[in-house]
């Protein structure tokens, strides 16, 4: 229900503060300032998302709780889709959500109603696992395949393009 009225009542207020702007300072220069807040709140977005995705990685590699930093990522692209939509009411409302502490208010604000049951952070990989990652105590065991290679096998191959050079890996 809530979202309805969220589409019937913000074009309504956006039809209504065109009235009111343009009538104060006319037609072009309200068109003028749609477009400018558009421009540069795209320019906007692209720094604050740039931070963003770094925030989120950095998050990653330090095996830190992600919540936040991809939180903050969601709202810099609302805020963005909130600028494109052409009007002073969204234009605000984008503006906001692009200011770090606004959006750290909302990010408080949410994940006070939101319960979170567990999380668990753990590298997969060789050895046992257990439902956190490796165990203590276990070993590493690496398992491989493996071929001999007959060096006189090896020279019946066709030889190399002269374009080649050697990689660094092979036998000059």
């Amino acid at each position: 229900m809530w979202l309805f009225v969220a589409f019937v009542a913000v074009p309504i207020v956006e039809i209504a503060l065109f009235i009111q702007v343009g009538g104060l300072i006319g037609m072009w220069p309200t068109l003028g300032i749609v477009v400018l807040t558009a421009v540069l709140g795209t320019m906007m977005m692209r720094a604050q998302g740039a931070l963003a995705m770094r925030d989120v990685q950095r998050s990653f590699s330090d095996l830190r709780d992600p919540t936040e930093p991809l939180a903050h990522g969601a709202m810099i692209l609302v805020a963005g889709v909130l600028l494109l939509t052409p009007g002073f009411f969204t234009d605000a409302l984008g503006l906001s959500l692009l200011i770090p502490q606004v959006r750290r208010a909302v990010f408080a604000y949410v994940a006070a109603r939101v319960k979170v049951q567990t999380v668990h952070y753990g590298q997969a990989g060789p050895g046992p696992q257990g439902p956190r990652g490796p165990q203590p105590g276990g070993k590493d065991i690496i398992d491989g395949d493996f071929h001999e290679v007959d060096e006189d096998a090896a020279q019946v191959e066709p030889p190399k393009r002269p374009t080649h050079r050697p990689s660094g890996w092979t036998k000059h």
